[in-house]
């Protein structure tokens, strides 16, 4: 007998925090064993499908395609039971492939209840093609013969008979020396005789080996946030749900040999044909007498006199050329679909980039207004973007304005139907830090365990634990010296890049010819924003559907907000797409270093390379999205750059032919596009095949690159007679540089946003501000950092006021910014919108009466009310706050009176509006509330102090610690830095730790904005008189990365004295100069930490050094002197 099995119940990865087997692990092992076939069935998904499917045909498997779905017990769309049954369903063919599809995206999109449910009514209309299995002991069979209910086991077999068909349905036993198990057998086996049915042994298996039934035990504690050793938490029985050899199943069912050689009659009728070789593109509807070749030529054709001034010979050569392309390669309705909805947005008032990526090289795009760059000013490559010589799917990404994103999609779900349209999956994974946190985490290891083994990983882009430990010297000693470190790292590893959990990516989303369920399966986002793919972006692109990227960018909408508010305060019409592109006004601004706000030139590092560029027009911006990344900086690229722009030219060209490619980057190598241009010039290729080899450069692919070389060598010899040594210095240098090269088309895109943006700043500040304001409003840190951006530039930001407000910041003629209503705590969109309506009918509210009787009380009720009084959204009634909130509660029953009456026709209490007029209630003389209470009512209600700041006489004092502005997002502050700050705590938890010790978790607020403050129990003991809401404080610290939020770590906390620091001056002689001395005042300023700065006056080498804030003091505390004078001698004291 022939030693053949078939796993046909397996879990892979992508049973979320369940199964811990990797795709090309569980493969390659299956493999190693000797088998020639296996199942993948995760539970109620398919996400793994085509991963395993590629992953099994590279390494000769039959892959077979399957799913453990979750039973409803009555219908799948009753949603009041939770309890559910487990169902192997295998794909017999393509048929089954498709039907197994269906029935998956049924569970998901309509019987989702805790899981994707589907029912009998599913499986009976999906059958076809499809192969069952009775489960484990959680399928429906196995829980009726567990029970003692044979009857019922026996209807139940006929049903799924009936739905299947006898040669499609399998009694499956299983054997993890479980006695359920063996009831379960005992029954099956019966069953199977009466029914003359077929068994199959299975294992279950959710990890690939023995060894590695701990990983997956970790993984279940990560999904119920548990710790392994929880005595009630869910776990498996023992650690034998793994591939199992053969022999290992032979043994397991030495009384059922039959039962393994079912497998692999089975696995022999399973047969799925994936086809990743035809492209699915929609039709896209053309006018009648047209194809989709011909209609795509009549509309660029149409758009050239409006595009170009003179039809030169180079623009008909190249737009010819192009179509020829798109059509031999069948991309014409690819273009259409997109010219459309792009089409759909210009109608509509919804703005789009100016392009993304590669497709700013395509004058086709330019034409149709798909990108607003015309490639051959810029010198942009066709090829870079679509190449004839290597048959790939065109990718055009488009931005639109994020508010209105949703809008475009809307619309292409009408176009091509909702049936067609989805996003894409996108799977969150364990990334090594996370990894080494969520295992310590549910090993029960400390908090101060996991952050230090953590911190010990280098932060670096697609850093793994194996790098981590070649790379961090002091990670790899504590895994050889230290055994829960090497616990934790080595567990790590095993479930170091799984996925965690499924989302849905940012911008993708497929448009399909037919039903998206021929093609992929669909379930709902977790996110409520629609359908998505089961499949993630690369899969469904090697299924050859259409992928299309929707990014929502903040900053177009941020141009088209800034473009209307222009439009009203000065009645000026700017059309963004023809400003002037040489402005002066502009470039000086961005000379000077302003650069807050503006588009991809915000952060430290850009600004002072747009400093050092001194840009004179856009064109000047365009190197700098290329520069500004870890390559160019870390190469001394952007230096060659910036030194040949000023005329001090330093990079060597290798030949003359490169001469003129490179003149515009100074002899640099900036551009993807440059290393296609080089090879082609030297060796002959054509851009098609230099776009190739571009990419084996990038990539690395050695053995194309070997091959490549030889070509690029030969042709530098044959066309140019180039020795062979300069040629593979050349092809070298291409090389190098080619793994930092950028794509010059993204380039130009993005510098024209970055310009756009500039301009509307230089020339109309406030509107530019409003609108940035407005994209930010949701970000609480943000938004107080770019007040206080907006209060240094002497813009005035404006209370809220019912009278001049509209729902978010406006601008007021005068140029000051005014904030919106809907910035208020508790009043919703409504209640600004019946503000809002009422005002613009009968003008403005004259006083709290009239507020009340004229704005419908229902969706403003009294608590708004209160809010705007609290807020000053009423300070223009000319009443003081206190004197509104006493009279509140009798205005408010006299305004609801008024509008009753108004409502019956009858005459109340007023006859008329003058006789409400006259009634106005006289305001009680109270004193004003105290100023303290007005902005914490401020801050409290609309996020920021208006009419004055807690910290305003502190302002001197506080110039002396580190704004918490720059410890927010991508800082350049070290992990474990010293940093000295100061604020006002605007929030205090106390919490206590799981050993008992108290602390706190403080948010500390500056001018600048707001940050998380760690007060652990030591210092919180120590520091305790001072921390309390509202306290004004200075906070010494250490500061914390790690990649879920960055904190401060207090190592004291002390009142802050609006006095300003102290300045302590120490004469320190010649002959006491030396490394000794140094040390021991370091120790005796560590001794005495505080907010006194130190001055050292070296009498020797006459110097004066101001220390750092980490060797600041406390000059009053006892005993500081005298330690001093120890070292110095008496005197020291200036």
């Amino acid at each position: 007998m022939t030693k053949r099995f078939t796993h046909l119940h397996v879990h892979t990865q992508y049973s979320l925090l369940d199964g811990a087997s990797k795709i090309p692990d569980l493969v390659a092992y299956a493999k190693e064993l000797g088998m020639d076939s296996l199942a993948i069935t995760d539970h109620g998904v398919m996400y793994g499908a085509v991963e395993f499917y590629q992953e099994c045909r590279k390494q000769g498997i039959k892959p077979i395609i399957g799913c453990e779905v979750y039973l409803a017990p009555g219908s799948h769309l009753e949603k009041n039971n939770r309890d559910m049954y487990h169902l192997i369903l295998l794909a017999e063919n393509d048929t089954g492939y498709h039907n197994l599809m269906k029935i998956v995206s049924i569970g998901q999109l309509e019987g989702f209840y805790y899981r994707p449910r589907v029912d009998k009514d599913v499986l009976r209309a999906n059958s076809e093609g499809v192969i069952c299995l009775s489960a484990c002991i959680a399928g429906e069979l196995p829980r009726l013969i567990a029970q003692g209910n044979m009857d019922g086991a026996r209807r139940c077999v006929q049903e799924y008979i009936d739905i299947f068909g006898k040669d499609n349905y399998f009694l499956e036993l299983q054997n993890h020396d479980l006695e359920e198990e063996r009831r379960a057998n005992a029954g099956l086996k019966q069953l199977a005789q009466e029914f003359g049915l077929k068994v199959v042994a299975t294992n279950d298996l959710h990890y690939v080996r023995r060894e590695d039934a701990a990983a997956q035990d970790i993984l279940l504690c990560i999904q119920t946030t548990s710790t392994v050793d929880e005595p009630n938490r869910m776990r498996f029985p023992n650690d034998s749900f793994y591939l199992k050899s053969y022999e290992e199943m032979a043994d397991a069912f030495s009384d059922c040999p039959e039962a393994l050689e079912n497998t692999n009659l089975i696995a022999d009728r399973c047969n799925v044909q994936m086809d990743f070789a035809h492209l699915l593109l929609p039709e896209f509807p053309v006018p009648e007498g047209y194809d989709a070749a011909s209609y795509l030529r009549h509309l660029c054709e149409q758009a050239l006199p409006s595009h170009y001034a003179e039809i030169t010979d180079e623009v008909r050569k190249r737009l010819d050329f192009e179509l020829d392309i798109i059509n031999e390669m069948g991309y014409a309705c690819y273009f259409l679909i997109v010219w459309d909805f792009i089409s759909y947005c210009r109608k509509h008032d919804i703005l789009v980039g100016p392009g993304r990526g590669s497709a700013a090289g395509s004058i086709v795009a330019y034409l149709l207004r798909i990108t607003n760059i015309e490639p051959l000013r810029y010198n942009l490559l066709f090829e870079r973007f679509l190449n004839p010589e290597r048959v790939s799917m065109p990718d055009i990404d488009t931005d639109f304005c994020y508010m209105k994103r949703n809008q475009v999609l809307d619309y292409v779900v009408r176009r091509y139907g909702q049936e067609r349209v989805a996003q894409i999956i996108t799977f969150g994974t364990l990334q090594a830090r996370a990894a080494v946190r969520d295992v310590g985490k549910a090993l029960g290891m400390s908090y101060s365990i996991c952050d230090e083994v953590a911190k010990l990983i280098p932060r670096e882009l697609g850093i793994t634990l194996e790098k981590a430990l070649v790379a961090s010297i002091d990670l790899k000693t504590a895994y050889d010296t230290r055994p829960e470190v090497k616990q934790i790292i080595d567990l790590a590893k095993s479930v170091e890049g799984l996925p965690r959990n499924a989302g849905t990516h940012a911008a993708g989303v497929i448009i399909a010819p037919h039903d998206l369920c021929n093609y992929v399966p669909l379930q709902l986002s977790s996110e409520g924003t629609g359908v998505i793919t089961q499949y993630d972006k690369d899969k469904v692109e090697n299924l050859g559907l259409l992928k299309m990227d929707f990014l929502g960018l903040r900053t177009l909408t941020v141009i088209g907000d800034c473009i209307k508010f222009i439009e009203q305060t000065t009645g000026e019409k700017i059309d963004i797409d023809n400003i002037p592109l040489a402005d002066e006004a502009t470039c000086a601004m961005l000379r000077q270093g302003d650069t807050s706000c503006v588009f991809q030139l915000e952060s430290a590092g850009i600004t002072k390379l747009v400093v050092d560029l001194a840009p004179e027009s856009f064109e000047d911006l365009i190197p700098l999205v290329a520069l500004y990344r870890p390559g160019p900086l870390g190469t001394g690229m952007a230096e060659d750059f910036i030194a040949g722009r000023h005329g001090q030219r330093t990079a060597e060209v290798l030949h003359p032919l490169m001469e003129p490619i490179l003149e515009d980057t100074y002899g640099v190598i900036l551009y993807q596009e440059q290393v296609m241009q080089i090879t082609s010039a030297l060796a002959g290729f054509s851009l098609g095949q230099a776009d190739i080899l571009r990419r084996a450069m990038g990539k690395k692919k050695a053995k194309e690159l070997d091959s490549m070389r030889q070509a690029f060598i030969e042709g530098a010899q044959r066309e140019h007679n180039i020795p062979q040594a300069l040629s593979e210095k050349i092809f070298a240098f291409l090389q190098h540089f080619a793994g930092y090269g950028f794509n010059k088309s993204h380039s130009v895109a993005y510098a024209l946003v970055a310009y756009q943006t500039a301009y509307l700043k230089a020339h109309w500040r406030p509107q530019f501000m409003a609108a940035f304001l407005n994209s930010v409003i949701l970000d609480s840190d943000k938004l107080s950092w770019y007040i206080s951006v907006c209060r240094n530039a002497n813009i005035a930001i404006l209370p809220p006021d019912i009278n001049k407000s509209g729902l978010h910041f406006t601008v007021d003629r005068n140029k000051a910014i005014r904030f919106g209503l809907a910035g208020i705590k508790s009043v919703g969109d409504s209640a600004v919108d019946e503000i809002i309506a009422a005002r613009d009918k009968e003008g403005p509210f004259t006083s709290l009466l009239d507020f009340c009787s004229r704005v419908n009380m229902r969706s403003v009720n009294k608590r708004v009310i209160e809010n705007l009084i609290c807020c000053g959204a009423m300070d223009s009634f000319g009443a003081k706050r206190s004197q509104l909130v006493a009279v509140l509660d009798r205005v408010v029953d006299l305004g609801m009176a008024y509008q009753k009456d108004q409502a019956s026709g009858q005459l109340g209490l007023f006859d008329d509006d003058a006789d409400l007029a006259a009634a106005d209630i006289e305001l009680p003389d109270v004193p004003e509330m105290p100023k303290q209470t007005i902005l914490q009512n401020e801050k409290e209600l609309i996020g920021f102090y208006v009419t004055d700041h807690p910290l305003s006489e502190y302002k001197e004092a506080m110039k002396h610690y580190m704004p918490l502005h720059q410890f927010m997002g991508d800082c350049n502050i070290a992990d474990g830095q010293t940093v000295r700050v100061a604020g006002i705590i605007s929030s205090c938890t106390i919490k206590t730790t799981k050993k008992g010790e108290t602390m706190a978790l403080l948010t500390l607020e500056d001018f600048t904005g707001r940050f998380l403050v760690l007060v652990f129990a030591r210092t919180y003991h120590q520091c305790l008189k001072e921390i309390y809401q509202e306290n004004i404080v200075s906070v010494d610290g250490r500061f914390s990365v790690d990649e879920r939020e960055n904190k401060i770590v207090a190592m004291s906390v002390r009142k802050l004295s609006n006095a300003g620091p102290k300045e302590v001056r120490l004469r320190i002689p010649g002959y006491l100069e030396n490394s000794l001395v140094q040390r021991e005042l370091m120790q005796v300023f560590k001794k005495y930490p505080g907010g006194d700065v130190v001055y050292l006056r070296l009498m020797g080498s006459r110097r004066v050094i101001k220390t750092t804030p980490n060797f600041w003091v406390s000059s009053d505390t006892d005993g500081f002197k005298a330690d001093i004078e120890k070292i110095l001698g008496r005197g020291c004291f200036m």
